[in-house]
């Protein structure tokens, strides 16, 4: 069986739409994921702004909120059927996310074993034939083919195929 390693942040987690939604609250913006074309969130938002900014993503319960990408349960739970599926998230850039998005996982996906989700740091150690990813840093390094899955920020990329939502996915592995 084939396995498929799958991101959680801008993948699973409409991370940056939450994020959006805090910045824009606190800071009284009207910011919107095109104003991220191209771009990292650090280099849009106000400078002043950003240390307060980055404080979000230090705090467990800005995980907790965050919410699912449409369709992507639905069809986690389709590709489960045909493929090992592993969630893999880079939570060592935020240790205190942890418990947060574990938590999470099991709100949204209860179907995914606990087992099958890996908290790591560098993703080069995966094993596995396919890796859904939005950071082109976890691609460039891993084994198997990588998939990059649409963000704001990484639209100008061309090294990767290509999905820009859950039916694309869903295209991908299960129509072909």
């Amino acid at each position: 069986m084939q396995r498929i390693a799958i991101d959680m942040d801008e993948v699973v987690a409409d991370t940056i739409a939450h994020f959006l939604e805090k910045y824009n609250q606190e800071f009284a913006e009207s910011l919107t994921p095109a104003h991220f074309h191209g771009k990292h969130v650090f280099e849009v938002i106000e400078l002043a702004h950003q240390p307060r900014a980055r404080e979000y993503f230090q705090q467990s319960d800005f995980f907790a909120e965050i919410p699912v990408m449409p369709d992507s349960p639905e069809v986690i739970e389709a590709l489960m059927k045909k493929y090992e599926v592993f969630i893999t998230t880079a939570a060592m850039d935020v240790p205190c996310s942890f418990e947060a998005k574990f938590q999470w996982l099991r709100r949204y996906f209860p179907f995914i074993p606990p087992s099958n989700v890996v908290f790591c740091g560098d993703k080069s150690i995966i094993a596995a034939d396919y890796m859904i990813d939005d950071n082109v840093r976890h691609l460039v390094k891993f084994r198997g083919e990588g998939i990059l899955y649409t963000a704001p920020h990484n639209v100008r990329e061309t090294r990767f195929r290509r999905v820009s939502n859950w039916n694309d996915v869903r295209t991908m592995f299960l129509n072909s």
